[in-house]
């Protein structure tokens, strides 16, 4: 099967990979955007399933791979709402460094080292949910991505992709401002040109005969010096569902 790991993009990643839990470090924009993006992804996975999202556990008795899991932290996010997660990078030492971490927060997490077309075919339909978070636009082939996360979930199951838009306000914002003027993430972590418009992602989704579900933007509020959801600002980041 064709792999869709862009060996460039994780030898850029696996330069600060040990540092993938310190909050002001290299990763610390995806550390302040996870409680919303965290919330707005259980809100999802419960209302596909027709639960409440309430409890301290409302994602109990599902399944959930997240494709590009890095150091695992949106994966520890889902292990204590109650899912039994796994967790996929190609980037080996942030995978040593998610599972150090799950040990040490007493998280029970199967972690896993490849692409996701590496679990094709012996885990085809296994998971309830597949989330792909700010990995898009690191692939290599996105099509072939799409069809191995569709092909990994349940019939049924609910896909979740975040990701950069492709417009003048994601280039000023998530490369201008995030890389060079604020130092939130180190230089060239992003390439402008493999960011991906919803409308390209929608298509991908058609093709992988998945049908695209929510949409909503995640902004950042710099007054606040938060994130948020927004059911309108699509324009930097994005969050796209999709049913199987």
């Amino acid at each position: 099967m064709k792999t869709t790991i862009d060996p460039e993009e994780i030898s850029h990643f696996a330069m600060d990979s040990a540092r993938w839990w310190e909050e002001n470090g290299p990763f610390g924009p995806l550390h302040r955007m996870n409680p919303v993006r965290m919330g707005f992804i259980r809100d999802e996975i419960c209302r596909h399933f027709g639960e409440k999202p309430s409890g301290l556990r409302p994602l109990a008795g599902r399944t959930v791979l997240d494709i590009g899991c890095g150091g695992g932290l949106a994966c520890e996010s889902l292990a204590r709402m109650g899912a039994a997660v796994t967790g996929i990078d190609a980037d080996a030492t942030a995978i040593a460094v998610a599972i150090d971490h799950a040990g040490q927060s007493g998280l029970d997490i199967a972690y896993r080292h490849g692409g996701a077309e590496s679990l094709l075919p012996a885990q085809a339909g296994r998971y309830d949910v597949v989330t792909a978070l700010e990995i898009v636009e690191h692939v290599s082939d996105l099509d072939a991505f799409v069809a191995s996360a569709a092909a990994l979930c349940k019939p049924g199951g609910l896909l979740v992709f975040s990701t950069l838009n492709q417009t003048a306000r994601s280039f000023a914002l998530g490369i201008v401002a995030a890389e060079y003027i604020l130092r939130w993430v180190p230089r060239g972590t992003h390439r402008w040109r493999k960011f991906v418009r919803p409308a390209v992602l929608a298509a991908a989704f058609r093709r992988a005969e998945l049908s695209s579900n929510a949409i909503k933007g995640i902004v950042f509020n710099p007054f606040s010096g938060e994130f948020q959801v927004s059911d309108k600002d699509i324009a930097v980041n994005y969050v796209m569902t999709a049913v199987k």
